[in-house]
């Protein structure tokens, strides 16, 4: 699969709302794999089609199952036109990075726990549940989505070099 450019601020489609995903053939299955190999090549946890210069409701993620033990095997979440169903009221900060915004990190407060619906790469409804990092992760690409990004959100933004070591930014 060809790899796509991630496109960095301040391209415009960053910050135009994506337009919902409509059509379930072979070009957006095509987009699935190249989103996927783009997001592990980049290296990164999440990618949005707004990423790739693609105004499409869709996102993929990779996170571990179970994130409490090293080397867990990893899921792919692949989720077109998704949306929160549920988002907790408990809210945690943590600190965020972008593949479209390089050399910049930010602390952000989101909900510790969301519902995600939408639909799967073939069309069928899925309904998500996530918590901790794989939420933060979820809110952060669907927010590409709506041409938000995580520095609009962020309380404070840091230069890798003025993180504390002991940071692992997502």
């Amino acid at each position: 699969m060809p790899l796509r450019e991630v496109i960095k601020l301040p391209h415009p489609t960053l910050r135009r709302k994506a337009h919902k995903v409509d059509t379930f053939d072979r070009d957006l299955q095509k987009l699935v794999k190249d989103m996927i190999e783009t997001m592990r090549d980049e290296p990164g946890v999440g990618l949005a089609a707004p990423q790739v210069n693609i105004s499409q409701r869709l996102i993929v993620v990779e996170y571990p199952e179970d994130d409490s033990i090293e080397d867990a095997p990893t899921k792919v979440y692949v989720v077109a036109n998704p949306e929160f169903s549920s988002m907790s009221d408990e809210k945690v900060m943590g600190v965020e990075g972008c593949l479209s915004v390089p050399n910049l990190f930010g602390d952000v407060e989101r909900a510790q726990a969301v519902t995600v619906t939408g639909q799967n790469q073939q069309g069928k409804d899925i309904t998500i549940n996530a918590s901790g990092w794989l939420a933060r992760i979820f809110q952060h690409e669907v927010d590409h989505l709506n041409g938000v990004l995580f520095v609009d959100r962020a309380e404070k933004l840091y230069r890798p070099e003025e993180l504390n070591e002991e940071v692992q930014p997502e």
